[in-house]
């Protein structure tokens, strides 16, 4: 069955996604955790979370991603959440929906997001292989079971881990996003955001051919993404999303400096969008003022389209 967020996409059309969670919910005043960051903000301020999935639904989103980023059994367990790592899950989903249902938009899409991103964000404390590859499965099968749309998996950003993520979003049978990180390093190579050695261009190549649906270029700085889409439609002729972060993390905290205005946003995505991208939103650093402009600047952003 063809949804709503699909049909726009398969029209040529704009679809606007959320912003950033995690740091609006520190915005909001919600703790991070130091292992998880913001991956227990559902058991531990509920209320917080719906809210935000309600101001950016009112700001104009038509697809919420679920607060589950850092919610993994990988991410969970070593912060005591280990037996509540379906609890989470779950109730997320039902966070996300009750927004919906409260906002009165049920063409608003509700995305499972996955990320493959450890404990502390220590790039030594992965799970090994085959339980890694468990725990993405067991955060798609419940994020599945509770109703999501669509899988969106986040901070993909290599090509040792980002494989097993893949796999396990794909074994739902519901469409798969797939986001990729960037960064441009200083002789101006897009590079992945948290590996400089290791080229944007080697991360689309080894997960292409898996099949996603849609290929956001997410969390990544604003500089690089114009290059970002260059190497993606070298590579994909599919539907192609954009959604950066910005400011800076300092464990397990967002710096809120130097955000960018969300006019200047939509003055770069206006660019974005003339160079074939279909799906705008925002991530870390970014907030429900960003999407707002987003949807008030519509008439521009499909005169830009027209012209890609």
């Amino acid at each position: 069955m063809t949804t709503a967020w699909q049909e726009t996409l398969d029209a040529g059309d704009i679809l606007l996604i959320d912003g950033g969670m995690g740091t609006e919910l520190q915005r909001r005043g919600v703790p991070m955790n130091e292992v998880v960051w913001s991956g227990a903000a559902v058991a531990t301020n509920p209320d917080a979370v719906r809210e935000t999935h309600e101001d950016y639904i009112r700001a104009g989103a038509k697809v919420i991603i679920t607060n589950t980023f850092g919610s993994t059994r990988q991410m969970l367990e070593p912060a005591g959440y280990g037996d509540q790592v379906e609890a989470v899950h779950r109730g997320a989903v039902k966070l996300a929906k009750e927004a919906r249902d409260n906002m009165g938009d049920p063409s608003v899409a509700v995305a499972g997001s996955i990320s493959t991103e450890p404990p502390r964000f220590d790039r030594d404390a992965f799970l090994a292989p085959q339980k890694e590859l468990a725990a993405y499965r067991e955060a798609a099968g419940l994020l599945a079971e509770a109703g999501v749309d669509l899988i969106a998996l986040e901070m993909i950003n290599d090509t040792d881990h980002a494989p097993r993520a893949v796999q396990a979003a794909l074994e739902t049978g519901l469409p798969v996003w797939l986001g990729v990180g960037c960064k441009q390093r200083e002789d101006g190579k897009i590079v992945s955001f948290d590996h400089p050695d290791l080229e944007f261009a080697a991360i689309l190549d080894a997960l292409i051919p898996m099949g996603p649906t849609v290929i956001n270029i997410m969390h990544s700085e604003v500089g690089a993404i114009p290059e970002a889409i260059a190497l993606l439609r070298e590579r994909w002729s599919g539907p192609i999303g954009v959604y950066p972060e910005s400011g800076y993390f300092t464990k397990p905290h967002w710096n809120f400096v130097d955000i960018i205005p969300p006019r200047d946003l939509v003055t770069e995505a206006l660019g974005w969008v003339a160079a074939g991208a279909r799906l705008l939103g925002g991530c870390c650093g970014t907030g429900p003022e960003h999407i707002k402009a987003f949807h008030d600047a519509m008439p521009d952003l499909e005169r830009a389209r027209s012209t890609s």
